[in-house]
């Protein structure tokens, strides 16, 4: 009977991350349980003498290209506030100068082709909106006479002075 183990009752010999011993490693070569699975758990990537964590394995082609976005949002944002041209701020210079040109058109009786297209949508466009615009705007501006009146009667200097009485 040299070399035979009798399990009477359940025992656990291992647990997941645990490192094995070598008396659990010869118990479990008798009991013939292979293969063992390894897990490499990573804590530190190094790379061309940078360490990173080890998120930076995690990164897909998205996470990329959305930081490249980002990048290139804040190099276009830069351009413009400085008024240097780039090839990112290039479509954007055009777009407003089309607009002060439709604006001008608008304004005079300047016309070029896109201005008239821009012309004909604005004349079938329906002027209700504009006047709920504009109905919007007059109520705004009685509101403000209406607080500008009762900051200008409430100057009483919260009585800074002692008591209103005299």
């Amino acid at each position: 009977m040299k070399a035979k183990i009798e399990i009477i009752n359940d025992v656990k010999v291992i647990n997941a991350g645990d490192k094995i011993t070598p008396g659990q490693s010869a118990l479990l070569e008798k009991l013939k349980m292979r293969p063992f699975e390894y897990k490499m758990t990573i804590k530190k990537v190094m790379m061309d003498g940078q360490i990173y964590d080890p998120a930076v394995l995690s990164i897909t082609s998205e996470d990329v290209l959305a930081t490249f976005q980002r990048g290139v949002s804040n190099m276009t944002a830069l351009s413009l506030g400085s008024g240097y041209v780039t090839a990112m701020s290039a479509p954007h210079l055009i777009m407003h100068s089309f607009k002060n040109l439709a604006a001008v058109a608008f304004a005079t009786d300047f016309s070029f082709a896109q201005a008239d297209a821009l012309k004909a949508a604005a004349a079938s466009a329906s002027a209700a909106p504009v006047e709920k615009i504009v109905e919007t705007a007059r109520v705004k501006e009685v509101v403000a006479e209406v607080e500008e009146e009762e900051a200008e009667a409430d100057m009483d200097m919260g009585g800074l002075f002692g008591d209103d009485e005299y």
